[in-house]
């Protein structure tokens, strides 16, 4: 019979050139003013890409980020998350599609929501690590 595994503990790592990622976001916004926008996943507004700080990266990926730099991936292109208790935390972890991978970052991009609405005259700035993802 096969068994719905929804939570794992101990360490896990990618394999071939598979990328886990973990620190999506899914949840609510605030906006400048402190107004609260709740969770757009699973609707019209809420397609759009993600970042996702790398986890784990397979030993035969050879695109030029590493372990802990963040990925912008393109809408839908990863796994359900998969809970996982190291020894000292609780992680959610989700494969990502290597040929999805837009741009990478060795800084959390800040103030960059992908997907929400800016205002006339407002502007979004991109750390200045970020490079666009090219694929070997």
């Amino acid at each position: 019979m096969a068994q719905n595994i929804n939570a794992i503990k101990g360490n896990i790592r990618a394999k071939g050139e598979d990328v886990l990622v973990v620190d999506m976001w899914f949840g609510e916004q605030t906006t400048a003013s402190g107004l609260i926008i709740s969770s757009d996943d699973a609707t019209t507004r809420g397609i759009y890409p993600r970042w996702g700080r790398v986890y784990s990266k397979g030993p035969r990926n050879k695109d030029p980020y590493n372990e802990g730099d963040w990925i912008l991936v393109s809408h839908g292109r990863w796994t359900r998350g998969l809970k996982v208790n190291t020894d000292t935390e609780e992680l959610e972890v989700r494969k990502v599609e290597l040929d999805s991978i837009l741009a990478y970052s060795n800084e959390k991009p800040a103030g960059v929501n992908i997907g929400t609405e800016v205002g006339q005259g407002e502007s979004l700035s991109i750390p200045s690590t970020f490079e666009p993802a090219l694929h070997h």
